[in-house]
């Protein structure tokens, strides 16, 4: 079994989509990456351009579909998937892991520039893969800036998803890993909270970061899934109040690192290194 991603040629900007994927892949490796198996650039049986890249196939989807997609219980109702709390995590974990080895691999600096769920993809061990990057970017080390790791964009129009794409991009400013520390922020929120950054609730006046930033640390438990919420009063039976309380604390830290990489400045944001650290620890003392 495998993936096939087959490229409109006939859509604007799919040759230069093909190419940024080649590029960007051909020479990273990691465990939370989606493997390519082969790229594939040839003609048709009309004689037209055929363009297509080969992956390994992730069987359980994408996050987006494993956080939305409805489920026929016992009940014979439909539900959420049900996600726990460590998996969640887990995700958080491999998605952040991926992103600092883009940041900061041997190759050079590699910027994602769309990092959503449905780009986040599962494997059978629920090891999360981040995928598609017909958007990277490569960062071009002659060029100085503010930020030590701006792309040079100024031909290119800086594109995205709505909800996630940071907020200096649509001031024009150009791609950086302080871009996709942003989008991989409103992905985690997005996580815990089982809630789209498009959500209707949401306005010019309200954005899902507010709305965390509102409730963020003692209302946190009123706007979380409300499927963790369970877990946490099945896991609170069986343990103590101090097991309880860490199982709070390790919820807290992990909403705060998101309210953290989605700060307005891109200067005010962790770079993934930091991340990656961080969340590691949580997730550690978590298991313990």
């Amino acid at each position: 079994m495998v993936a096939i991603k087959h490229f409109s040629l006939e859509t604007k900007g799919a040759h230069k989509s093909f190419i940024a994927e080649c590029n960007a892949l051909r020479n990273v490796r990691h465990r939370n990456l989606v493997p390519i198996l082969t790229a594939c650039s040839t003609i048709d049986y009309k004689g037209n351009d055929f363009k297509a890249l080969v992956y390994e196939f992730m069987p359980r989807g994408d996050l987006h579909a494993l956080l939305y997609s409805l489920n026929r219980d016992e009940a014979n109702t439909s539900s959420p998937s049900h996600i726990k709390f460590a998996q969640r995590l887990s995700i958080v974990v491999d998605v952040a892991d991926a992103l600092e080895y883009l940041h900061h691999n041997n190759q050079g600096t590699i910027v994602h520039c769309d990092l959503k769920p449905s780009n986040i993809l599962l494997d059978d061990n629920m090891t999360a893969r981040v995928g598609d990057f017909g958007l990277a970017r490569f960062k071009i080390d002659s060029i100085a800036s503010p930020l030590g790791d701006s792309m040079s964009t100024s031909s290119v129009a800086i594109r995205g998803t709505i909800g996630y794409v940071a907020p200096e991009y649509a001031a024009g400013g150009g791609a950086s890993t302080a871009g996709d520390v942003y989008s991989f922020g409103i992905v985690l929120l997005e996580i815990f909270l089982r809630k789209r950054p498009t959500d209707n609730m949401f306005d010019d006046e309200l954005n899902i970061v507010k709305f965390v930033e509102t409730n963020f640390p003692d209302r946190i438990l009123r706007i979380v899934d409300p499927e963790l919420l369970e877990e946490q009063q099945d896991f609170s039976r069986e343990t103590s109040a101090s097991m309880k309380e860490k199982s709070l604390e390790c919820l807290l830290s992990v909403i705060n690192i998101g309210l953290h990489c989605t700060k307005a400045s891109p200067n005010g944001r962790m770079g993934m290194q930091e991340v990656a650290a961080k969340l590691h620890g949580i997730k550690e003392a978590y298991l313990k």
